[in-house]
This record gives C-alpha cells, structure tokens and sequence, in this order.
C-alpha cells in the first residue's frame, strides 16, 4: 500500500504518493522542493485516491524523486559494464601497436577520446548513480552518455588550449606544480558539472565519474608513449 502525501505549501498543494517504508521521514516536494515530512499510515488523510495513480512522486523531467515500490532496480548492469571494459582492453591493445610505430598522429588521439567517452560515461552511470531516483534506461540514458562523454573529450582540448596559451611551448617540455593545477582544477570542475547535470549524480559521485574517464585515457597515453598529461614532460 502506498501513503498519499500533499504538500502543505499553500502555492503548490502537488499531490502523490510514497510507499509505506517511508512513513515519518522527510523529503523534497518535486515541484516545489518544499520540506514535507511523510505521515504515518494511520495519520494519512486521503483528499484524492484516483484508481490508476502512478507510484512515487513525479519531478519536472518526468522521473520519481521518491523511491517507491514501484522502482525498478538498475544500479548495476554487469553485461554491459563488461562490455566497456572489453572495449577499453582493444584499446590498450591498439596503443601497444601504435606505440611500436612511433607517436601517436594528432587525430588518432582525438579519435581515441572521442569514441572512450560515451561507453565509460554510461558503465560509470550504471555504478554511481543515486539509487533513491528511478535510472534512466534507453534512448535518454544513449544521449546523455553521448553528451557527457563528448563533453569529457572536449576537455582534454580545452586543457591543450589552455596550456598553450597561458604557457606556450612550456606546455610540451614541462610545467610546474601550480601551473599544472591552474589547469587541472577547472577541466575537472566542468568535468564533474558535466556529469551532475547529465546523469544527476551526487557531487563526488559525478567528480568519481569524471575521474574514471580521465584515468582510462591518461593511462592510454603511457601506453602510448605519451607523457600522462601534457605539461608533465615528455611527448605531448
């Protein structure tokens, strides 16, 4: 059975319903993100009880902000968490032979950040997401994959951009502590905004989301025979 809950907010007065496990605690109306404290079965007072109501309450983009008895459980998807790091073990693969054939062309390593970024945005979604919100599953969850995973490659040129022209040629030969996180600090900030607002991740979960991305391809790049990061030394 389910607690009808309405939200005290005089403006508001949205309506849904919660499962029971959740009597007496609080949480966020979704529209109007007002506290309301969910009352105890036998304190539930029923103004509407429609024959075909959905369980949970309905947020602006359509998803339960409210874990229900209806929430379907997808935290963990071994098939395809499997086959990302299948594709992220031919990619080693691949650096191994590009490596014995000197370094790497320019394209070839924009290609490699491009194609990384959506498979590893959407295994990171599948572990770190916030299991009190229903998950997002098909064409939503493959476009925001795509999204987050393109902006994460996006990054890796805004880091080049940046380095080059706060630094110059310093960028290829090496560049100090500090320098290195005045450039690090803002590609995981927007890395880490990037994740929160595509997959609604929690703020670590999504800097952890963030961080997976950048620590498959950094190690690529010694694969490669690339320095980590460009700045450290090394080839760029």
């Amino acid at each position: 059975m389910a607690i009808q809950v309405t939200c005290p907010n005089p403006k508001c007065l949205t309506r849904f319903n919660v499962a029971d496990k959740f009597a007496g605690q609080k949480g966020p109306c979704p529209k109007c993100k007002t506290t309301i404290t969910i009352p105890k079965k036998e304190e539930e007072v029923i103004i509407h009880s429609p024959e075909h109501s959905e369980a949970g309450a309905i947020g602006v983009s359509g998803r339960h902000v409210l874990k229900t008895f209806r929430r379907r459980e997808t935290k963990f998807q071994p098939l395809i968490f499997s086959g990302v790091i299948g594709f992220v073990l031919v990619a080693l693969l691949i650096a191994l032979v590009v490596r014995s054939a000197g370094p790497p062309e320019l394209w070839l390593k924009v290609m490699a950040a491009v194609l990384l970024g959506p498979p590893l945005a959407w295994a990171g979604y599948t572990f770190l997401r916030d299991p009190e919100l229903e998950g997002y599953q098909g064409t939503p969850l493959v476009i925001r994959s795509l999204v987050c995973g393109l902006v994460y490659a996006l990054l890796w040129g805004i880091f080049v951009f940046l380095g080059d022209r706060f630094f110059g040629d310093r960028l290829n030969t090496g560049l100090e502590i500090w320098e290195m996180v005045v450039l690090v600090v803002p590609v995981f900030a927007a890395g880490t905004l990037a994740a929160y607002a595509s997959f609604d991740l929690e703020p670590g979960s999504a800097f952890f989301h963030c961080a997976m991305y950048f620590a498959v391809t950094v190690l690529l790049r010694l694969v490669a025979g690339l320095s980590a990061i460009p700045g450290l030394g090394g080839s760029g």
